[in-house]
């Protein structure tokens, strides 16, 4: 997989506490938008990022945001 599959053309918008947490990257997940290990054998690894406080997060849902992990809204050009 040289590409990543769409999860949803929306950001995943959820309150997070404060924590470290794996952030999909290739779309395959079940555990969207967190990583589950899916994207083993892709070429794509998971992006971790850590949470200073709690807060609301746009998580990427398209997996296209020049912003990622976060949502820049590039799901509106798919």
């Amino acid at each position: 997989m040289s590409e990543p599959k769409i999860a949803q053309k929306a950001p995943f918008v959820i309150e997070v506490e404060e924590g470290s947490y794996a952030w999909c990257a290739c779309g395959a997940s079940h555990n969207q938008p967190y990583c589950d290990g899916s994207h083993r054998g892709s070429g794509i690894e998971p992006m971790v990022v850590k949470i200073e406080e709690k807060k609301t997060v746009a998580w990427c849902g398209c997996k296209h945001s020049s912003n990622k992990p976060y949502c820049d809204a590039s799901h509106k050009n798919l």
